[in-house]
């Protein structure tokens, strides 16, 4: 038998890539719109559309589009927290360096992603209401968010852990802004630089 033969009869043999679930299709159809157009321009009409699937399909999946975007923004706050993980992890016994490498992977990132910036960012603008459900997420984020940058300032041994902590995170918060309406080439390219300068200003013990 050839071997053309033989790898013919192989991909007629070879598994199917297995489906995706009705759920699946629509949330990530509902996060690739949400992000590309935000979630308020964003209706159950469209995510059912580009799911591929029916107005009914999606409500057995998701009681209301509401919880749709909160799952929506869990999974955006789980992902950046697997992402800052891994470089902490990077750094043991040497908190300064994790705090330098987020910076500068952030922006890295930020000029080599979409320019619609941070979805989490983008969701604390649109989503206004303190009793919206994907509210608290964006807050319970930013709250923990802000706990660890001051927990890893404390232990880089800077006198005034909190009021750096504050500043790194205007930095983080303002780069992602500048993004949205001056591009990657804008202020955000010169993250590493600013937070390392503000770093180096703080006094250590």
């Amino acid at each position: 038998m050839s071997t053309a033969s033989v790898s013919k009869q192989k991909e007629c043999h070879a598994p199917a890539a297995p489906r995706q679930s009705a759920r699946d299709r629509i949330f990530n159809a509902a996060r690739q719109l949400f992000y590309k157009n935000g979630i308020r321009a964003v209706g159950v009409e469209s995510i059912a559309s580009e799911a591929q699937t029916t107005k009914m399909s999606l409500y057995r999946s998701f009681s209301c589009k509401d919880e749709l975007v909160t799952e929506y923004l869990r999974e955006s706050v789980r992902e950046y927290w697997d992402w800052f993980d891994e470089i902490v992890a990077k750094h043991p016994g040497d908190p300064r360096a994790a705090l330098q490498t987020i910076f500068d992977s952030q922006a890295s990132k930020a000029c080599t992603c979409d320019t619609r910036g941070c979805a989490i960012g983008n969701a604390s603008v649109e989503l206004t209401e303190p009793d919206h459900p994907a509210r608290q997420v964006v807050t319970e984020f930013n709250q923990e968010k802000l706990t660890r940058l001051t927990a890893l300032c404390a232990q880089a041994g800077y006198q005034d852990p909190a009021a750096l902590a504050r500043g790194l995170f205007l930095l983080m918060d303002g780069a992602y802004m500048s993004l949205l309406s001056l591009g990657s080439t804008g202020p955000t390219s010169a993250l590493p630089q600013a937070a390392r300068a503000m770093m180096e200003a703080h006094p250590r013990l």
